[in-house]
């Protein structure tokens, strides 16, 4: 049995990450010239380019994008080998990158976060907080948290909870435009979206009846948070979640209407690579995560 070039692999990902054998022979502490045969040599073995090479740019070919998503998870996973035996022998400890929506990081996430680092004395958090929807495996996440009906997808998912969702607008729409009194009657009306989550507003009744409505209107935005200004400013109505809306319904700002139709619950995820490899560091903000965020 011919064993695989497991070194030309995570050569050929290093580069791919990196954009120049210059970059990546930096990176892994080689000279340029050994990043180049080493890559030669799978190339070879593999009998096609994985890259197109100028004096200016290096870019992957047709062959090498698909490839180059394996080799990063090889990579991964002897990473997450050698330091899954490091670990075992000593106390969690390194660097993790968490991925979290922008509000409910701030809100949920990092106070989460300094109790963790408390009680992980040598471990590291990279929170990333942004409400545009990041590719863990090719931005090198270790876990990121989702608020979102999730697609079929080869990454591994935990459902943690049930985000609460609510129909609200402020109180001078209502007055100008009128209340709603059935999701049916939502078509009439001006409807601000949030892109994160994703497809119609659906609808359960007190009876079990379900009815679904497109939302379109003047406003649409992957930030919850932006919708604030145009929601309060009496320009349509949200279907939001209850992190996002804070204090306002409480405060008068905003009014919740159809309370009688609830809007289909949406669930935080915890996303994690494909591989079920994972360092005792990334085991260990997962369970304490799981642990806090469940229901």
């Amino acid at each position: 049995m011919r064993l695989p070039d497991l070194e030309g692999w995570a050569t050929f990902a290093t580069v791919a990450d990196h954009g120049s054998f210059s970059a990546a022979a930096i990176a892994i502490g080689v000279s340029k010239a050994t990043v180049s045969k080493t890559v030669a040599r799978l190339e070879t073995a593999l009998g096609q380019s994985l890259f197109h090479r100028t004096s200016r740019r290096l870019t992957l070919t047709e062959a090498g994008k698909p490839l180059a998503d394996r080799a990063r998870r090889m990579l991964a996973e002897a990473i997450a080998a050698e330091e899954a035996a490091h670990d075992a022998a000593s106390a969690p400890e390194g660097r993790v990158r968490l991925a979290a929506p922008m509000t409910f990081g701030v809100t949920h996430i990092a106070p989460l976060i300094a109790e963790f680092l408390g009680r992980h004395p040598g471990i590291e958090i990279e929170l990333a907080l942004s409400d545009a929807r990041v590719d863990i495996v090719a931005e090198g996440f270790d876990v990121a948290l989702r608020i979102a009906d999730l697609p079929d997808s080869s990454l591994r998912a935990r459902r943690l909870c049930t985000i609460a969702s609510y129909i609200v607008a402020a109180p001078v729409y209502l007055e100008r435009h009128g209340t709603p009194n059935h999701p049916g009657e939502l078509g009439e009306h001006r409807l601000l979206g949030y892109t994160n989550i994703t497809g119609p507003w659906r609808f359960r009744g007190a009876g079990g009846a379900e009815v679904a409505v497109r939302a379109e209107g003047p406003l649409a935005a992957n930030s919850g948070e932006a919708l604030m200004p145009a929601l309060i400013g009496g320009l349509g109505i949200a279907r939001l979640p209850d992190f996002i809306l804070g204090d306002t319904l409480r405060d008068g700002l905003l009014v919740e209407i159809l309370s009688d139709w609830r809007p289909a619950a949406v669930g935080l995820h915890l996303m994690t690579p494909p591989s079920a490899l994972r360092p005792a560091r990334v085991e260990a903000l997962i369970d304490f995560l799981s642990e806090r965020l469940r229901d």
